[in-house]
């Protein structure tokens, strides 16, 4: 999921609480505080980094809304027992966040883990710097902050207790959640000391010592379990859906089912009668584009979530369908074929590519076919809001971007965000769709229309999957030219698909510049003559992010055709793609015209091709790539580059004679440089596995008449526990010391499941299946 979007994004800057302990200045470690609460000492800790001139670009964390060097507060936390507590900025929705925040900072703290909490932050970018958790990029972005944050309170600990036995600090060491002198034996635990580590002065930045990697305890190490992991097995987790407020009513929405349509007719006096009914309220939408806005409807409040779906099935409410009224998705599929078949918007290019193919001793053209996907998150949106008489708001609830919450509230409500308190629960699955906190507004509205009572609004599965943020439908078309070794010497490929700045610009058709660097202009092949275009397609549903978003389609259209190229050439498809990569090298993302680069330094992120062969080899040794399979099985291979990580995967997928397809097992090599917390990488690449396979065979979205057809896991189907692969290895590949930047995890892992899977189907059946998803194709 890509969230920063900020030629679009306009976000209402917020004033520090009056809680802060004081202001914190650009550029160096610059405040420190004794916090006193329960009866206990808190060290609280800030970190600035050094400022950028209004004239540099921003990079990575830097080039963030709210960035982390204006206020990226980090918050370690040290109670008299010892406890330390380690405030989590980025939201949890399943992908171990909380749990490598606080081991990051405790490793470099030398904290015992056992007396390690997590504590999580509201939503306040002024105070904690950026916090949308999408683009794969938490520990991508904070991981050094952390480890400073960490390796101050230590330095902190230290000094004090020097002070106190009168020795020098160098003599002072941290070791286990404990100060040791070892030349007089003394002992003495961080909780005893905290309160005068309190009164230290903050080191500077740049004298902060980080631990020497081969001292880490914890980072890179794997054996960390989850550290909500007993409350999230017991029940005792709270989610979104889990709110609970004293006088709490609770609402659902009847929102116009086709994208920019609106309410003509409803029942209000039947809904009133629906016992448990308390109130009927009209939402209107804004004028177009939505954003992050809800797009009108008729809420129903009641006394139970029952009594409000109730409610309002008894509305029977009519809606003028609007512009998108006849919006049908096979037809559409139809007209992007038409675009992808002539000249586009020129986006990429080298060489001659119209004189290389009239040169060419063979050539291949084809096109692949993606639809639209839904975020389907097992939680559905949720959020409960509370407007107060005296302009104070509170909410609570799952979100991804807990600022884009706050913001848009207040804008909404016409009031100053700082009066707006966005806490943050833990999410059931995110994937994008809880970035765009639509819901939290529909609930602020019915907060302020019941009086200020809290109002938590929930959405149905069916309302998540009518009324959601759409994966762009898309058609890529690839042509090649070959010479008589069966090497490609000319290459072109046009993409058309809705854009997601339909979402934030009225009218916008062209892919913007984050979704052309997703796999469109930044392929790295040695092929002289190359050329990308993109033709125009209106959107007309919202279109919004998705976990590996643009990647999925280029990913499979890009890995499916070089398969099939390989067949064309006879070759081994591994070899055949490591040939089409060339040699290691490292490349300026902004020579193929991606200037992007997920918002990275392309001087600290080249693409670099060793590493993109690296994970290949990686998947195929891991695999048995090569190795004899049944009759009915076939092996297939594929690989990407996404959000400045290399993935490659190896499908074995068994096909029955009705065309029923089952994937044996799946084989998938990362190298997002050096893993801080292993355990959650694996975690994370198994489960993107399972999301990808389902993507893959049988999960899909249409509209006929404007209308998302499918209305639940019956219909828009993920992967079943039973469907999913008997095995599935991940192998870490190591890129580069603790000294160099890290890549992303969350995402990179699902682009190359679908084209991996589609290649081991061909491999087995001969059948070459050129959309998504690819069940239904074999049984045809």
């Amino acid at each position: 999921m890509i969230h920063d979007l900020s030629s679009f994004l306009k976000r209402a800057p917020a004033e520090e609480p009056d809680s802060v302990v004081a202001k914190a200045s650009p550029g160096q470690l610059s405040r420190r505080g004794l916090i006193a609460g329960a009866g206990a000492l808190v060290l609280a800790l800030s970190l600035k980094p050094q400022g950028a001139t209004a004239a540099e670009k921003g990079f990575g964390a830097d080039g963030m809304p709210h960035g982390w060097r204006d206020d990226p507060t980090l918050f370690v936390a040290i109670a008299p027992d010892g406890t330390v507590t380690v405030t989590c900025t980025r939201s949890e929705m399943g992908q171990g966040v909380r749990t490598s925040v606080a081991l990051v900072v405790a490793d470099e703290l030398d904290a015992d883990w056992a007396k390690v909490k997590v504590a999580q932050a509201h939503g306040d970018e002024e105070r904690f710097g950026n916090q949308d958790t999408d683009g794969s990029r938490s520990l991508r972005h904070f991981f050094m902050p952390l480890r400073r944050a960490g390796a101050a309170a230590r330095t902190m600990l230290i000094e004090a207790a020097a002070k106190q036995w009168n020795v020098p600090a160098g003599e002072v060491t941290a070791e286990n959640h404990a100060l040791v002198h070892a030349k007089s034996g003394r002992r003495i635990g961080f909780g005893e000391v905290a309160q005068a580590a309190a009164s230290v002065p903050v080191p500077d930045r740049a004298g902060v010592k980080l631990k020497d990697p081969s001292a880490f305890r914890y980072i890179g190490k794997g054996r960390i379990g989850l550290i909500d992991n007993v409350g999230i097995t017991t029940g005792k987790a709270q989610y979104g859906l889990d709110t609970r407020v004293e006088g709490m009513l609770y609402a659902v929405v009847a929102r116009p089912p086709v994208f920019g349509g609106k309410v003509k007719t409803f029942d209000e006096a039947a809904a009133m009668k629906v016992p448990g009914v308390v109130k009927v309220v009209t939402i209107d939408p804004p004028a177009p584009p939505y954003e992050f806005m809800p797009t009108g409807g008729v809420a129903v409040i009641a006394r139970n979530t029952w009594a409000a779906i109730k409610g309002r099935e008894a509305l029977n409410p009519t809606f003028d369908d609007g512009p998108n009224a006849s919006y049908d998705s096979d037809a559409y599929r139809a007209t992007l074929e038409q675009a992808v078949r002539k000249p586009g918007k020129v986006v990429r290019q080298e060489g001659d590519v119209d004189a290389a193919m009239k040169k060419a001793a063979k050539r291949l053209e084809a096109e692949y076919y993606i639809p639209h996907l839904v975020q389907a998150p097992m939680e559905p949106p949720a959020a409960t809001v509370r407007v107060g008489k005296d302009g104070k708001v509170e909410a609570w609830g799952c979100v991804q971007s807990p600022q884009a919450a706050r913001d848009r509230i207040a804008k909404r409500l016409n009031l100053d965000p700082k009066n707006v308190t966005v806490n943050v629960t833990l999410l059931g699955g995110g994937f994008g769709r809880k970035s765009k906190p639509d819901y939290f507004v529909e609930a602020a509205l019915c907060s302020q229309a019941v009086d200020g009572a809290p109002v938590k609004m929930t959405w149905t599965r069916e309302d998540d999957l009518h009324n959601g943020y759409y994966h762009t439908v898309s058609v890529e078309r690839l042509e090649a030219g070959l010479d008589d070794k069966g090497m490609p010497i000319a290459w072109l490929h046009r993409s058309a698909a809705p854009t997601i700045g339909s979402t934030f610009v009225a009218g916008a058709n062209e892919q913007i510049p984050i979704e052309l660097g997703m796999g469109l202009v930044n392929v790295p092949f040695a092929i002289p003559n190359m050329r990308m275009e993109n033709p125009p397609a209106d959107a007309h549903v919202r279109i919004g992010w998705f976990r590996s978003v643009s990647n999925i389609p280029r990913a499979f259209a890009v890995q499916s055709f070089l398969a099939e190229l390989a067949h064309m050439a006879g070759r081994d498809p591994k070899d055949y793609l490591l040939d089409v990569i060339g040699p290691a090298r490292l490349i300026d993302p902004v020579k193929m015209g991606d200037a992007w680069n997920y918002g990275e330094d392309p001087s600290r992120y080249p693409y670099d091709t060793g590493r993109l062969r690296n994970v290949i080899e990686a998947v195929a040794q891991g695999s048995g790539w090569g190795r004899k399979v049944d009759k009915g099985r076939g092996l297939g291979i594929a690989a990407h580059y996404s959000f400045v990580t290399y993935t490659a995967v190896v499908a074995e997928v068994e096909v029955g004679p009705k065309g029923e397809v089952t994937v044996q097992r799946v084989d998938i090599a990362i190298d997002s440089g050096q893993q801080v917390n292993p355990e959650r990488v694996r975690s994370q690449l198994e489960g993107a596995v399972v999301m990808g396979m389902g993507l893959a065979l049988t999960a899909q979205i249409t509209f006929k008449n404007g209308r998302a057809v499918q209305d639940n896991y019956d219909t828009y189907e993920l992967t079943r526990i039973n469907e999913a692969p008997k095995i599935i290895n991940v192998h870490l590949v190591q890129g580069g010391s603790w000294d160099k930047p890290l890549g992303g995890v969350g995402e990179p892992g699902v682009p190359p499941v679908a084209p991996a899977i589609a290649n081991a189907i061909f491999a087995a059946t001969g059948r070459r299946i050129r959309q998504l998803p690819m069940r239904d194709k074999l049984s045809a």
